[in-house]
């Protein structure tokens, strides 16, 4: 048994680029619902860090790359950004109509801060390459916001430990491999790894407080 508390459902995220993996579990634990999103389609999945690092100069002797101007990247990120957004705002919705109770917060993997504008995030060489995963983390976050959730932020070398502790000491393996017999494969890393977040956040006293990365994440191109 759990030995937190959680008003609602909870969504476990453990997203890769643009897709992500969401895991639903109820107040008590079960599992409610799996299922694999897309947040932008037809876009590039990586501006900050494929686009904008052809922008200043880095990799272009790689495959496929080719010079391009700046301010024609920061535009690119604003549109990934907007579409991603809009997937978000739409995936969200779905979840929360097809899901049989009500969602009350999602867990979403911590963020590093990073440079404010799109422009520094792009001449930062470690900012680049984790901007874009940021930025949708970012657009999920804002769309559960929109719809009342919680927003809580996982640390993934915590979070197994956390999922424990949440249910009271009890083995978080034998419950993550209870629960893919339960929705059957796919069930492998990632899968384990959002259910884990949900469970994490179970535990209400240990989640609350999270959300600080979101101040230094935010930032728009200007």
């Amino acid at each position: 048994m759990r030995k937190g508390y959680a008003q609602g459902a909870v969504v476990g995220v453990a997203e890769h680029g643009n897709s992500a993996e969401l895991v639903t579990v109820a107040a008590d634990g079960a599992i409610l619902d799996r299922r694999r999103i897309d947040l932008t389609e037809g876009l590039p999945t990586h501006p900050h860090h494929h686009e904008g690092s052809w922008a200043v100069g880095r990799y272009l002797d790689t495959p496929g790359a080719r010079p391009m101007p700046l301010a024609e990247v920061v535009k690119l990120v604003e549109q990934v950004r907007e579409a991603a957004e809009r997937g978000a705002r739409e995936h969200l919705e779905a979840l929360a109509r097809e899901v049989p109770v009500a969602i009350a917060s999602i867990a979403l993997r911590e963020c590093p801060v990073l440079p404010p504008t799109t422009e520094e995030r792009i001449a930062d060489n470690r900012a680049q390459t984790v901007a874009d995963t940021v930025m949708y983390r970012m657009a999920l976050a804002a769309a559960a916001e929109a719809r009342g959730w919680t927003v809580h932020w996982y640390d993934r070398e915590r979070v197994l430990s956390d999922a424990a502790a949440a249910l009271g000491g009890a083995d978080v393996n034998a419950a993550l491999a209870a629960m893919g017999k339960k929705v059957g494969p796919p069930w492998q890393a990632r899968h384990k790894l959002a259910a884990a977040a949900a469970l994490a956040t179970l535990d209400g006293s240990r989640a609350t407080g999270r959300a600080s990365p979101m101040r230094g994440a935010r930032g728009r191109a200007r």
